[in-house]
């Protein structure tokens, strides 16, 4: 509550030592140290009163519930912590090989050539059009210079 540092006590002590003077200090300080004591007993059980009223009164039961909700173990992140170990630890299985297994590397094979030859004719005919167009551009005539430009 209050911040006093050894500077501060230091210059009450000399304040107080030149105001109440020598003789009288020390029964001063023995009434401050009791009234200091009674202060403090008298928030130590003012303390203690609230805290008997929050038992009453279920406070600490419902801070108990506020912090078994709040528990990561009770919210259900235990089960996704391990469901994300099981996904990281998981290795696909490789199919048998066999006849159902051929048949489908067959087909995937046919479809692949087909894809292939696909997109080798759209690459072709890209590369044709492209070499049209530079062709087109070099047969187009160059613009005639502007005389205006010159002046």
């Amino acid at each position: 509550m209050f911040d006093l540092g050894w500077t501060e006590l230091l210059l009450i002590g000399i304040v107080a030592l030149i105001v109440v003077g020598p003789k009288d200090l020390p029964g001063m300080f023995r009434t401050l140290g009791r009234f200091t004591a009674k202060a403090r007993n008298m928030a130590r059980e003012f303390q203690r009163a609230m805290d008997d009223a929050a038992d009453q009164a279920g406070v600490k039961d419902m801070a108990n519930d506020l912090k078994d909700a709040a528990n990561p173990r009770k919210m259900g992140l235990d089960k996704l912590n391990e469901a994300a170990e099981k996904f990281e630890k998981w290795e696909p299985k490789r199919p048998e090989k066999g006849p159902a297994t051929a048949e489908l590397t067959e087909e995937r094979k046919v479809q692949s050539d087909k894809i292939r030859r696909a997109m080798e004719e759209k690459g072709q005919a890209r590369l044709d059009a492209e070499k049209a167009a530079a062709a087109a551009d070099t047969a187009a005539p160059a613009p005639a210079p502007d005389s205006k430009s010159d002046a």
